[in-house]
């Protein structure tokens, strides 16, 4: 008998979306370079957990693919999950990106009515935290992570903020883009 997993407010998030109106703010050694992106991000269900048979956590996988509109070029490729904990009402994002960067972010207690969700995390924080390599750390090291998912039936906005000491200074990279949805969640 296939059991029902109750994904409360990340249902919203299950399908595929696409965007077109992406823009990325990242730190070049002289200045600062602006890159007009496009992408797809893939929410789908992965599963409902009991840790230490006190927390059921449930969580939905993605994958996301940012092209740059210049040269057609993948130039972010990111996957992770998104987690709620209904006994908590929080929201958590575990993410991983292929330069050796892991963040797990975390939120505060979710409205009762909430289409939106924002998880942080800070190298200084021991509950939500950045690890990364030890080039990273010395090149490229990130401090801080922040991002806001906004969702309105098929249409996802984002925001997000990552605090770099890159290039001899502190740097905000930010990405921000709006998606739609071209894919339906199947049902259960």
């Amino acid at each position: 008998m296939h059991k029902h997993v109750d994904y409360g407010p990340l249902t919203t998030l299950i399908g595929e979306w696409r965007g077109d109106q992406g823009v990325d703010i990242s730190p070049e050694p002289d200045g600062t370079e602006h890159n007009p992106y496009y992408e797809t991000i893939v929410f789908s269900p992965a599963c409902d957990t009991d840790n230490a048979e006190e927390q059921c956590l449930v969580a939905v996988h993605y994958r996301q693919t940012v092209r740059r509109k210049s040269n057609d070029e993948v130039f972010h490729d990111q996957t992770g999950y998104w987690i709620w904990d209904a006994a908590a009402n929080k929201m958590m994002q575990s993410l991983a990106i292929p330069r050796g960067v892991c963040i797990l972010a975390g939120s505060e207690p979710l409205t009762e009515t909430s289409n939106s969700f924002t998880v942080s995390a800070d190298i200084s924080n021991p509950a939500y935290t950045i690890v990364q390599s030890p080039f990273m750390q010395h090149k490229a090291k990130t401090t801080a992570y922040s991002h806001t998912l906004q969702v309105h039936g098929d249409r996802l906005q984002y925001s997000q903020s990552i605090m770099l000491d890159i290039y001899g200074r502190v740097f905000e990279h930010k990405d921000e883009n709006v998606l739609q949805r071209v894919t339906a969640p199947a049902s259960n």
